[in-house]
């Protein structure tokens, strides 16, 4: 049966549909109320739905699909190519209806608990950065009075009780005040992370896919629950490669007459994934005891930021292989090619 193509331009009150009547041959692009979506596609026959992967698109694409409805959520970048001249909610529909129809691989659409284990990350990540605009405020006020904190965090957490009760003996009583305030504050936000990281940990538990690639060596708690909320089905991607090459980890190409030379990494999809992997990295090189003949012999050969980022490489390859199998995770598996 072939689908009708449609390109959905969503937004916050009104929706923008884009397609061609099958029955007359008319072009439509109109716009349709947020709360009469559903029931403009409730009666209609099954079409190839296409939307930019954008905010309320996962809740849009799962409740289309339980009408019946093939839904595509497309990149925004590969959307921004159809767009012609002007910018607007009509040219955009347009724009996705032509991107539907083109050979490419589209967002995963994600559960609801994936979407809620994706809201938890950018909380704490907004926790986190908050907390260290608080703690290298309180180490800048107290360096104005000739009281310089060491630099790692543990350090300022043995000594800030000394500390303000020194200054506390020549400083002005309102000044020691908000010193104190905002030592408070940078605790409470400890403890906001803290319950954040508690919830992860019970998703964890709970969950087959996060358990098994949290046993490869740096993927922790964090890598391990934004990886699977965010791959969706690791079944979608070809290969490893294909992984890691949607979260950026492999060389950006350019080439012309038949040479290709490639660069650094192309540094596209999820920045904050990527991140991660190469943190976990970088933690297996400076703290495992035995990171492995493979990474050992590239040291000798790379520098190290190359390696780190290979050894980011190999852990997305890593975890898609888990993932996409359904197999523990083997330290020294060497996959077999068929003869």
């Amino acid at each position: 049966m072939t689908l009708t193509p449609v390109g959905i331009d969503i937004a916050k009150n009104v929706m923008q549909l884009h397609y061609i009547d099958q029955e007359t041959g008319e072009i439509v692009n109109k716009p349709v109320k947020r709360a009469q979506l559903l029931e403009h596609f409730a009666n209609r026959a099954p079409c190839l739905i296409g939307m930019e992967a954008c905010g309320g698109a996962h809740h849009w694409a799962r409740e289309l699909s339980k009408i019946g409805h093939q839904v595509k959520l497309l990149p925004a970048e590969f959307v921004k190519a159809f767009n012609i001249r002007n910018k607007n909610d009509a040219a955009d529909a347009r724009a996705i209806w032509f991107a539907v129809q083109q050979p490419s691989k589209p967002v995963a659409i994600k559960t609801e608990m994936q979407q809620a284990m994706l809201a938890l990350h950018r909380a704490r990540q907004q926790l986190v950065e908050f907390r260290t605009m608080q703690i290298n405020g309180l180490r800048g006020m107290l360096a104005e009075f000739g009281e310089v904190m060491g630099r790692k965090r543990a350090g300022m957490v043995s000594a800030i009780a000394d500390v303000l009760a020194r200054v506390a003996e020549r400083l002005p009583a309102v000044l020691i005040d908000t010193l104190r305030e905002q030592w408070n504050r940078i605790q409470q936000l400890d403890e906001a992370i803290g319950g954040i990281e508690r919830r992860m940990r019970a998703w964890k538990k709970d969950d087959s896919a996060v358990k098994a690639i949290s046993e490869i060596p740096g993927v922790g708690l964090l890598t391990a629950t934004a990886t699977v909320a965010m791959m969706g089905d690791a079944k979608a991607f070809k290969s490893g490669r294909e992984f890691a090459a949607w979260l950026g980890l492999v060389p950006r190409q350019t080439g012309s007459g038949g040479k290709t030379n490639l660069h650094g990494i192309s540094k596209r999809g999820d920045a904050y994934l990527r991140t991660l992997l190469i943190h976990g990295a970088r933690s297996v090189m400076m703290n495992a005891r035995d990171p492995g003949p493979w990474a050992q012999q590239l040291k000798k050969r790379r520098c190290w930021n190359v390696v780190i980022v290979a050894l980011a490489n190999k852990m997305a390859r890593t975890i898609w292989a888990v993932l996409a199998h359904d197999r523990p995770y083997q330290r020294g598996y060497v996959s077999a090619k068929p003869a």
